[in-house]
């Protein structure tokens, strides 16, 4: 960003190193990456709701629907109409309150295990080499918010502040991942399910509180996740300023993510292919890929070239390797 002024977002990074084609490739990813965020909350939403009334079902036109794939329609329709805003100011200051829903959440799951009797003495299986590739995957996944970095800092007053900002942001981040991961394990060790929530004693108050608190996330920001497709799609030539053309986009983007949610309805999954597909491409290939193409100096031989082309390499691996295990795992499940 330093290099041209004009900058704004990721895709003019991806101009400016490799033109139209690394805008396009860079925006495509970028869309593909915030779609299967959206597909994750209607799973997450089926999941979490499906064990709150396990008995839960309806009937339409003879068909009688139930469990997940109910919720998930339900869900589908009620976020349905926000997704029709285009000024999502509200939502984004909603949304903004998934910091205090993780931290909230921690602190349920954490005193589930010391006040209401879980315990942490459960002991799994310490180092699962077979496990690897998608621990890797989901870990991956966590560290996906590098598409919106340019968009964040041209944001801010005084963008000298950035690198202080990212640093607070991957220190709180990395302690409540690594704090949900350890209290996982020590709480339910091999038995512990794609999201800890769905292990968490019903019937206490806690519990509910950590599933309601997962609940709503969801609920407040598909309709941000979902805009930045919809816009793309709607900024072509012979769509622009047609709101009923831009409804009938929205719509179908919320219905083409309920399919994909109902037929592959496999959080942990569809997450780890998610963060070794789309999140190591965008956050860890790409990012270098531009660096050492506009950056020229960057490229000559010495301890900086090495390190990137180490991430590569590392980085190359990871997303190869949890590709194939994360979509071995679908099938296998389908």
């Amino acid at each position: 960003m330093d290099a041209n002024p004009l900058i704004k977002t990721y895709p003019d990074i991806g101009d400016l190193a490799f033109g139209c084609k690394g805008r396009a490739m860079v925006s495509i990813l970028m869309y593909l990456e915030l779609y299967f965020v959206a597909v994750e909350f209607l799973i997450l939403e089926g999941d979490n709701l499906e064990k709150l009334f396990p008995n839960f079902g309806f009937i339409i036109s003879g068909l009688k629907i139930g469990g997940k794939q109910g919720f998930v329609l339900l869900t589908a329709l009620i976020i349905w109409p926000t997704t029709w805003l285009r000024s999502l100011g509200i939502l984004a200051y909603v949304s903004a309150g998934g910091v205090l829903a993780s931290i909230t959440l921690v602190a349920c799951v954490l005193w589930v295990g010391a006040v209401d009797g879980v315990g942490f003495h459960e002991r799994g299986k310490l180092l699962n080499w077979g496990g690897l590739p998608t621990a890797v995957s989901l870990y991956t996944f966590c560290y996906c918010g590098h598409s919106v970095f340019p968009t964040l800092c041209n944001s801010m007053k005084d963008r000298r502040q950035f690198s202080k900002v990212l640093a607070a942001c991957f220190i709180i981040s990395t302690a409540n991942y690594g704090s949900m991961a350890i209290l996982g394990y020590l709480m339910y060790g091999d038995h512990l399910k794609s999201q800890v929530t769905l292990n968490l004693p019903i019937r206490k108050i806690s519990s509910k509180l950590a599933i309601y608190t997962t609940l709503i996330n969801p609920l407040t920001k598909y309709a941000v996740i979902i805009t930045p497709i919809a816009t793309a799609l709607e900024d072509t030539p012979h769509l622009r300023k047609s709101r009923p053309i831009s409804i009938l986009v929205r719509t179908v983007l919320v219905i083409s993510t309920v399919i994909v949610a109902i037929t592959i309805p496999f959080f942990g999954y569809v997450l780890a292919f998610t963060g070794s597909f789309l999140g190591v491409t965008v956050s860890i290939l790409l990012p270098c890929l531009c660096y050492l193409r506009i950056n020229k100096t960057a490229r000559r031989f010495g301890l900086e070239l090495m390190l990137i082309v180490g991430i590569l390499l590392i980085g190359a691996l990871a997303a190869v390797v949890g590709t194939y295990t994360s979509l071995k795992q679908i099938v296998t499940h389908l």
